[in-house]
């Protein structure tokens, strides 16, 4: 028997059912394949360790490999994810920190991944797929509370500024010239319910005269209405009066134009006529007997003689 091949036989045995051990421990064929994603969160991740969780909708699809502080921007935090092939990680989908019940361990979960987005690729400048982050809910939390005590606190600085002493003071005076007023209408108070009667019998009257003024302006326009009727027939008459004066016009240049020479020749005339009544009523006025017994001849001036050569 060689006892040499049996030692052999043994070693390579054993060596063999060491591999084998160590292969099922480590899953063997059920052993998962993961894909590596990478994710940046702009909040604290307290609570969140490595190996945490990374569920899907509430289903665990992997862990997180990897928690890393931004060395350029030290407000940000880079995670690792490693997993499960198959995943549907697409372009909508969405990574949220979570915390996982009382306990306090936080966790990520994925959500989003409509059916017709397409998967997440590598973009230029990454060296694996990168998941969108949005604000967890401690993280909205904490920033709804900041803006509200911001807000109290300028509430209350703005309270203080109404409250101050001078405002007190002024606000005091006021409530006692309100206070003054007040007695003042309560001791009037008759004269201002004589008053509001008349204001009231005053617009009933108003309102009868708005009754009657639509009448009257009912009647001023119908009144304006046979005005401009009127207008117009004058605008007509006037025009016929213009073409009668054309027609008088032509007429008179044409009267004109034939017996202006008459008239001259008729004028003359008169002014010898006019010139010998003159002369007869001045003789008549001097001999008033030369209209019944003629004229005598004058007699003859000195050096004349009586007979006619």
């Amino acid at each position: 028997m060689n006892y040499s091949l049996v030692g052999a036989f043994v070693l390579i045995l054993g060596a063999v059912l060491i591999a084998g051990v160590l292969w099922l421990a480590a899953g063997g064929a059920w052993q998962k394949k993961y894909d590596l994603y990478a994710a940046t969160e702009d909040e604290s991740v307290a609570g969140l360790n490595l190996n945490a969780p990374v569920k899907y909708n509430g289903v665990d699809v992997g862990q997180v490999r990897a928690i890393e502080l931004d060395v350029r921007n030290p407000q940000r935090v880079n995670l690792l994810f490693a997993l499960e092939q198959g995943t549907p990680i697409k372009e909508d989908t969405i990574a949220v920190l979570k915390t996982q019940g009382l306990t306090g361990i936080a966790y990520v979960e994925l959500s989003g991944g409509a059916v017709g987005s397409p998967p997440l690729r590598v973009t230029a400048g990454n060296r694996y797929p990168v998941i969108r982050t949005k604000p967890s809910l401690s993280a909205r939390l904490e920033n709804v509370l900041t803006s509200v005590l911001a807000k109290l606190d300028s509430t209350s600085n703005n309270i203080n500024a109404i409250l101050s002493d001078d405002n007190r003071a002024a606000f005091k005076s006021a409530l006692a010239d309100i206070a003054i007023v007040a007695r003042t209408v309560a001791a009037r108070k008759d004269t201002i319910d004589t008053g509001i009667t008349h204001a009231e019998r005053t617009l009933a009257h108003t309102s009868q005269a708005s009754a009657n003024l639509e009448s009257v302006v009912n009647r001023i326009g119908r009144s304006a209405d046979a005005v401009e009727k009127m207008g117009n027939e004058v605008a007509k008459t006037s025009v016929s009066a213009g073409t009668a004066v054309d027609a008088i016009g032509t007429d008179v240049k044409h009267f004109s134009t034939q017996t202006q020479p008459e008239l001259e020749r008729l004028l003359g005339e008169l002014s010898t006529l006019s010139v010998s009544l003159r002369r007869l009523s001045e003789q008549t006025e001097r001999d008033p007997r030369g209209l019944l017994f003629g004229r005598k001849p004058l007699p003859p001036g000195p050096g004349e003689t009586g007979a006619k050569p």
